[in-house]
Parts: C-alpha cells; sequence; structure tokens
C-alpha cells in the first residue's frame, strides 16, 4: 500500500527510511591494526544495534530504529573490506605512518600526533588522518625538518 493511504507520521517515517549514503573516501583505505580493530568493533555494535532494531514490534518505530544502523553496518561493512593494515614504522628515522610525530609551530606550539586512517583519526585525542595537509607534509621527514602547512611552518622535532 502507498503512504499516501496512510496516517501523516507514516510517509513521513517513509522519508527518514532512506539515508543517504555514508560517503566512502577515493582514497585508499590504510588503517593501523588497532584502527582494524577500531572498525570491527564499529561493525559489531551497528549488527547488534540494527538486529535490536528488528525486535520493535511497531513497523514504523522498527524502520525508524533500523536506518542508522543499517546505513552505518554498509558503510562499515565497505570499509573493513577493502582495510589495508599498515605495519607500525620499524625505524623513528622519518615520519611514516602510524608514527607518532612532534612538531612546534611558529607561534611556540608544541604538537604531538599519530598519523593514522582516516577512520580512525581524532584531532582531539592525538590522532590525524595520513591525507590531512599536515601529516601529508610531514610524511617523509625527519627530525629537524621544516614544513610548511598554509600560513604556519612546523619544525619536526621528534619521531616516535
Amino acid at each position: 500500500m502507498s503512504v499516501a493511504f496512510t496516517k501523516e507520521e507514516s510517509s513521513e517515517t517513509a522519508a527518514e527510511l532512506h539515508l543517504p549514503d555514508r560517503p566512502v573516501s577515493q582514497h585508499p583505505n590504510l588503517v593501523t591494526a588497532d584502527g582494524l580493530k577500531q572498525l570491527e568493533a564499529q561493525a559489531e555494535d551497528a549488527r547488534a544495534a540494527y538486529l535490536a532494531a528488528q525486535t520493535v514490534e511497531d513497523v514504523n518505530e522498527r524502520r525508524r530504529q533500523s536506518a542508522v544502523p543499517y546505513r552505518d553496518l554498509k558503510y562499515l561493512t565497505e570499509r573493513l573490506r577493502t582495510a589495508q593494515v599498515i605495519p607500525a614504522p620499524e625505524t623513528n628515522a622519518v615520519v611514516g605512518f602510524g608514527s607518532k610525530v612532534t612538531f612546534e609551530r611558529d607561534d611556540g606550539r608544541v604538537q604531538t600526533y599519530r598519523i593514522v586512517g582516516e577512520d580512525e583519526a581524532d584531532p582531539k585525542t592525538g590522532s590525524i588522518s595520513f591525507v590531512s595537509p599536515v601529516a601529508s607534509r610531514l610524511m617523509g621527514k625527519a627530525v629537524g625538518d621544516v614544513v610548511t602547512v598554509g600560513d604556519q611552518e612546523l619544525e619536526i622535532t621528534a619521531i616516535g
């Protein structure tokens, strides 16, 4: 039956069910070993939320509660399928994927970030994506090297 012949709430619910897919980056899906574990845990959480939503009796509420977990599960399944685990760097001679790098900005601020995959990046907790402007400029550089990002110069002071 068309939603045109159902109560208004049902047509609103039907519109909510068609969430746009989460965008998938065009960059290679590089991940650390920890990043892969995070993706697996997120996929399991999304799967559990989706299965829990399927137990809701009211069909409109079931659809509403299923929409986000279903969309997330599709995204996470694709990210897991394409994940390329990159081992931790064997040396701290140059900045690489998985490196923890400390640098000093022109204004004297000292910052430390670990360079990780896009899905595991969280600048608030000290990790940035390898495709970010800062990380991409730092990759392949050594302690003492200076890189320019925007109008700032960053000097690498430590690699761990």
